[in-house]
This record gives structure tokens, sequence and C-alpha cells, in this order.
């Protein structure tokens, strides 16, 4: 083991958010045919000169950092198996607030896929025991109410943040890079607020990058490159398929983890729940063709 103070996941937060700040300006950037002027100018109009589309984003921004900390409440106040089939209702909150922000229509198949999902998901993350876990928490019927009622509201804000993204996103003629750097700057502001709440004395005494090692600046580096492609899923199709392709992430990180790194033991729910997340990817994209009257003709 390392000695040393453990890295912030604070700071890590606060960190990402200035990486992906720096390369949709950089993105921009190549947008301006590499001219500084041009972009400087485009900056301006579209970000300075309009604060009221700007403020649209901390609308988003808010609500993620409020998910974060109601996580964390949930987390302190529920059993893992709870916390991962409670909080995997956020698939069905992202299709719900689709359907009435956004006017998609699913149909009946699209929505079976969805509460397959939903139960895949749950049992792909199911917490395995060990000796270590065999003591359970002592939670309170207080506690567990106050978990529950967290992560449905971190369940509800996450679909309503996502969706909302998804709509600014697709109603704005500015670039998805320009509206990524207004969300970032929020997500900034936000960020640093926290971690000077929850972690100021611990900054104040080791500094922010304390705990520091390749291992963390690498997901801190993934961690802002995974948002941009994010808001690009999100941009050119939608929040629904995103939590398709985070499932499918899930169990390929799995399987990844299981043959080079040998650190996962795969259990029978995990199959069962892979199977499930693979059936609802196919049956969400089945589209029911109705038989065409040639067809009948004799």
């Amino acid at each position: 083991m390392e000695d040393g103070p453990r890295y912030l996941a604070s700071s890590a937060v606060v960190s990402a958010e200035v990486l992906k700040i720096l390369a949709c300006i950089l993105l921009v950037f190549r947008e301006t045919n590499f001219s500084v002027q041009a972009m400087n100018q485009l900056l301006k109009e579209e970000i300075v000169k309009k604060p009221a589309e700007t403020m649209k984003l901390a609308i988003p921004a808010g609500i993620y950092t409020l998910q974060n900390n109601l996580l964390y409440v949930a987390l302190s106040n529920l059993d893992a198996a709870t916390y991962q089939v409670t909080y995997q209702l956020k698939i069905l909150t992202t299709a719900l607030f689709t359907v009435s922000m956004l006017g998609k229509r699913l149909g009946f198949y699209q929505w079976l896929a969805l509460v397959f999902l939903m139960a895949g998901v749950t049992l792909v993350q199911w917490p395995t025991k060990t000796g270590e876990d065999s003591e359970q928490k002592d939670l309170s019927a207080g506690s567990q109410f106050v978990g529950l009622m967290a992560v449905l509201m971190a369940c509800v804000s996450s679909g309503f943040a996502g969706v909302y993204f998804e709509k600014i996103l697709k109603e704005s003629k500015q670039s998805v890079w320009l509206r990524n750097i207004q969300l970032g700057v929020f997500g900034f502001m936000f960020g640093l607020a926290g971690m000077i709440v929850y972690d100021g004395q611990r900054v104040r005494e080791s500094g922010m990058f304390q705990g520091y090692n390749t291992i963390t600046y690498t997901v801190v580096v993934l961690q802002a490159l995974g948002g941009l492609v994010v808001a690009v899923v999100i941009k050119y199709a939608d929040n629904i398929l995103k939590g398709f392709a985070t499932s499918v992430s899930i169990i390929t990180s799995a399987v990844i983890s299981y043959f080079l790194l040998g650190d996962f033991n795969p259990t029978g729910l995990f199959f069962l729940g892979s199977l499930l997340v693979i059936t609802a990817t196919f049956l969400y994209g089945y589209d029911r063709k109705p038989i065409s009257v040639s067809a009948i003709k004799v």
C-alpha cells in the first residue's frame, strides 16, 4: 500500500470539469478554423452576450450536483442490494421524461425492453457477499426511509436533468461544444463549492491534488472525455439509448476484468442479468411491422 493521503473525489470532479472545458475550447478553436480572434468573438457572442441561454445550463449542472449528494445520503442509509434495485428506476424515469418533455412515443415492446434492462442491470450489479460483508448495516426504519427517499429523488433528478439537457442540445443552434463549455463552467462552480464545503480542511492541509497517481490522472481524463461522448450521444441519439450503451458497457467492463485482470468472478445472477440486458437491447429496436395488403392478396 502507498503511504500518504488518499485522493479527494471532489477534486477529481473539479479537475474533470476543467479538462472538459479545455477540450471543448480546443474543439471550438478547430471549428473556427484555428482563429483565436474568431473563437474569442464566438465565445463572447454566444456565452457572454446571451446570459439567458447560458443560465439554462445552470439547471442541469445544479441538479447533477444535488443528485451526487442524494446518492451519498442513499448509500449511507441503505444496504447495497436495496440501493442497486431502487437506483435502476432512473431508466424508467428517463423514459417518462423523454415522453413528457420531448413528445417521443414508445411502443409496448420498448417499454417492455426498458423493464428488462432495469432488471438486467440490477442483477449484473447485484452485490456479492464476502466474509467482510457478513456484518450487515444496523439501519433503523427511519434511516431506511431517508435513504429510500434520497435514491428516489436521485432517480427523478437524473431523468429530468438528462432529458432537459437533451432538449437544450436538440433545440439549440449552438454547437454541442459551446453548450458543454456552458455546462462545464457551472459544473466547475458547483463542484468547487462542494470541494470547499466537504474537503476544504484537507485541501488546505495537503493540497487539491493530494494522493494523485497515474491511475487517478487516467480516471480524471477518461471522466472528462466520457462527459463529451455522452453529450454527443444525447445530441444525436437520446438518453434512453445512452442508458442501453451504459448497461452494455458495464457488462463489457466486467468481462474485460475477468479475462485481463482476473479480479472478477461472474455469478449466476450476472449471467442472467447479462442475458436480460442483451434481450432488452434487441427488443427495444424491434419494429413490429404490420402485414402489408399485398402479402395477403390471393
